[in-house]
């Protein structure tokens, strides 16, 4: 199996909390870190996480399991103990969802992520790297997507991301706890979970063709999205863990680079399966943007950074596994 990361410059065994380390990116992070012989503490409730990822590393040399809420402090302090390193993926994503329970999304979003800076801090962690998302760029209308402009949040989700940013650079300023911050671009890759209204609209496309189905699009179709393969997020995250002092407090963009409509990337998902059927369209949903695309000079600069799966490749290798799950 090819590697396309980083040896990481850290010594054998050391300890890295994973928040939400049973989720599709979490999972993915956590499988990197021990395969780089870290000893990995995952923490998760499992309310969107799957119960198959944590088995999957149960068995696995330096990995723990704390089932446990962001929402909690005691939980955060607890997790956080004795850890070097941070990598907090805990929050709940979907657009149309936070519209339907803004309360909750500040709560676990915001207020859980509070709860991870201050637990990290009084812990004694020594890098605090986070999920955010190019929602935080709302309705800035300009191409692509640059760190420094960004517009008014278009949802409640999109808000909790801007929240967080401006938090961690609190924590980073004030506090001495070195933030950075993660901007992922429409991510896709393997266990991403297609069931549900909420799910991501790749693996919906995937799985309505696997049955022959009409694959849903919501609007024309023609909204465009920078699709960047899990890979990438994993290449960035193992980069943020080493960046120096100039990338602390920031947040930056993490994508491929590359424009794709979802007409394009359902021609190319059908192409792949050998399946062509017309999709149904629905009305645009509230709170999406129109188009993204990422700017990635500053993660050069700031991690080195710079994708290692194109969206093609990532498609492709993302339909190979979900056809060995069928």
């Amino acid at each position: 199996m090819d590697n396309p990361f980083p040896s990481l410059p850290l010594p054998p065994g050391t300890r890295v909390l994973v928040t939400g380390g049973a989720g599709f990116i979490g999972s993915h992070l956590v499988e990197a870190l021990l395969e780089r012989g870290c000893r990995v503490r995952c923490l998760d409730d499992l309310s969107t996480g799957s119960r198959e990822n944590v088995t999957l590393f149960q068995h696995r040399e330096g990995y723990q399991f704390l089932q446990g809420d962001v929402k909690s402090l005691d939980t955060c302090l607890e997790a956080c103990q004795d850890q070097e390193y941070v990598l907090h993926e805990a929050a709940w994503g979907s657009v149309p969802r936070s519209l339907e329970r803004p309360l909750f999304y500040c709560a676990n979003n915001i207020q859980g992520t509070l709860n991870m800076l201050e637990a990290a801090r009084r812990q004694g962690v020594r890098r605090f790297v986070y999920a955010s998302s190019s929602s935080v760029y709302g309705d800035a209308p300009k191409l692509p997507k640059r760190e420094g402009e960004e517009g008014k949040p278009l949802s409640p989700y999109a808000l909790t991301k801007q929240d967080n940013e401006k938090w961690a650079a609190q924590y980073s300023r004030h506090f001495g706890l070195p933030t950075v911050g993660l901007r992922y671009f429409n991510v896709f890759g393997a266990r991403q979970n297609p069931q549900g209204p909420y799910a991501a609209v790749l693996p919906r496309f995937v799985q309505a063709l696997q049955h022959h189905e009409a694959p849903v699009i919501y609007g024309d179709g023609r909204q465009s999205r920078d699709f960047t393969h899990v890979d990438n997020v994993v290449l960035a995250n193992l980069l943020a863990l080493q960046a120096g002092e100039e990338a602390w407090g920031k947040a930056v963009n993490v994508a491929c680079g590359q424009e794709v409509t979802l007409l394009e990337a359902l021609t190319l998902v059908g192409e792949r399966l050998g399946c062509h059927v017309p999709p149904r369209y629905l009305p645009p949903r509230q709170g999406d943007v129109q188009h993204s695309l990422a700017d990635l000079t500053l993660a050069r600069q700031l991690l080195g950074y710079q994708p290692v799966r194109g969206f093609a490749e990532g498609l492709e290798k993302t339909i190979s596994w979900y056809a060995q799950e069928k």
